[in-house]
């Protein structure tokens, strides 16, 4: 056999093997579990993999997610809740033993991806009055420590999800070039970035343009998007900003440069867009937003003052309905997918701005097809508007607020949506649905044109899962091994 020949041969046979292994996208995604009615884990994890999601990002260590995850291709980032950082600052040994438990314990061949370990979640946001501030860092130095002392320190890295309130461009000069580190931070967080670049981390950060426009009508509406619409652009020196997102996120890599870090990597932790609770928040909206951004994120040409391919995990991927609204409405309905798995738009992950349905999580079960509604017979409505507040202090009746999706409903309708939402929160008890007898059960679903009357989740369904053909990294290593086989033996027949 002659050396071109075998040379062919390898060719077709690499190329083959590009086109088995899948490239997936490089967008990560935030996974939160603040709801009544959760879907099975591993349900969830398949409909991850169908979609070629192949980052995630959790807010705790959850064992039946991690269990889930185990034997998956996706990286983990795996996050401490700020109510743990006092513990993790002040004792090495909890920090060692919950490093142990929740990433030692899953981080071997064939187990759970773990790629960073989140110290936090926006410990130093205005809000907490400096709550977290003496805590952020030690807890960041023990917890690298006992990544490097289990021997996983060159593989998963501690980081800090920051909000973008930690830095700014003074309002005598607000443009991106002249982005600083918050005064009253400034000192801490240099020292954070020292020990995040000696140990090479990154700096995570959450960019929310959507926030930029909640609450302030005078802000430009299309400078939220990335459609390249904006009325009056950014002039920045010789630098020209059409959306929020790049100002934002230049505004940070003009602070760090400042601080003596210019190349330092950034992820984008948390951006997204929400569907319901405000004005602005619609699915028309949301689709706008996250494929603007993908395409944007995943094309390679980054921000005016940083090139390249952006960081970005959404958020998020199910909505939540047991969020506090204390920010807002709109903070239980930021997921891509609906509370049962359902996508709620199409989204092309890829970037390409190609109309592709997500895959939804198939298998969910529901409660029965009933509904609690205002009783039709009751003449006296006395109690009738304490009653719809109690319903909805112990539920979610988000999308009755004003711009909602539930807005257009009358009186009646809104007793209806309050008293249905408490009784599917508390699984269709059937003394869940009296109200002193201003409520009753039906079979007729009270669904009104966009406004949707939800039946909750049957949690206590099986929630085993139907297997399916995933390419995972063991299958990977097999096709290797395989392909190293054959070149062995075509070698060999070539010396013969």
């Amino acid at each position: 056999m002659s050396r071109n020949c075998i040379f062919r041969i390898l060719l077709v046979l690499l190329l083959l093997l590009l086109m088995i292994v899948p490239n997936g996208s490089s967008v990560g995604v935030n996974w939160g579990t603040m709801a009544t009615h959760q879907l099975p884990p591993e349900k969830v994890v398949k409909m991850l993999q169908e979609n070629g999601f192949h980052k995630l990002k959790l807010f705790e260590a959850d064992d039946r997610i991690l269990e889930a995850l185990i034997g998956t291709d996706i990286e983990v980032m795996l996050a401490i809740p700020n109510s743990m950082l006092f513990l993790m600052s002040q004792d090495p040994q909890a920090a060692a033993s919950w490093v142990d438990s929740n990433v030692t314990a899953y981080t071997y061949h064939g187990g759970v991806k773990i790629k960073y370990v989140a110290v936090g979640n926006e410990p130093f946001l205005k809000s907490y009055n400096g709550t977290y501030l003496q805590l952020t860092l030690p807890a960041l130095r023990n917890i690298q420590q006992a990544l490097n002392d289990a021997g996983l320190g060159s593989k998963v890295k501690a980081t800090i999800p920051f909000n973008a309130d930690i830095y700014n461009s003074p309002d005598s000069n607000p443009v991106p070039s002249a982005g600083e580190f918050r005064p009253d931070v400034r000192d801490l967080a240099i020292e954070i970035l020292h020990y995040l670049s000696i140990n090479n981390a990154p700096f995570t950060v959450n960019i929310y343009p959507f926030l930029s426009l909640y609450g302030n009508d005078y802000f430009p509406i299309d400078f939220a998007f990335f459609d390249g619409t904006a009325y009056k652009p950014i002039k920045d020196r010789d630098l020209t900003y059409t959306n929020v997102f790049d100002a934002n996120f230049d505004t940070l890599v003009s602070a760090l440069a400042k601080a003596g870090y210019p190349d330092m990597k950034i992820i984008v932790g948390e951006v997204g867009w929400p569907t319901d609770g405000d004005k602005h928040a619609n699915i028309q909206n949301a689709k706008r937003f996250n494929q603007g951004l993908l395409r944007h994120a995943l094309s390679g040409e980054g921000t005016p003052a940083r090139v390249g391919i952006i960081d970005i995990y959404l958020f998020s991927l199910i909505d939540e309905n047991a969020k506090s609204i204390e920010p807002g409405s709109f903070e239980r309905h930021w997921g891509i997918f609906e509370f049962d798995g359902k996508p709620k738009y199409e989204l092309d992950l890829a970037g390409t701005e190609e109309e592709k349905g997500l895959i939804p999580v198939e298998g969910v079960r529901y409660m029965g097809k009933r509904w609690c509604v205002l009783n039709p017979n009751v003449n006296d409505w006395e109690g009738l508007a304490d009653s719809v507040d109690y319903a909805c202090s112990l539920s979610d009746c988000t999308a009755l607020e004003y711009g909602s999706s539930c807005n257009q409903l009358t009186a009646q309708g809104n007793a209806s949506y309050a008293f249905n939402m408490y009784y599917q929160v508390n699984n269709q008890k059937s003394w869940n649905c009296d109200f002193d007898g201003l409520a009753v059960v039906t079979q007729q679903d009270p669904s009104y044109g966009n406004c949707l009357f939800p039946i909750m989740i049957d949690y206590t369904s099986s929630s085993s899962s139907s297997s399916s053909f995933l390419v995972d990294e063991r299958f990977f290593d097999l096709l290797v091994a395989i392909f190293m086989g054959i070149v062995v033996f075509l070698m060999v027949q070539y010396d013969q």
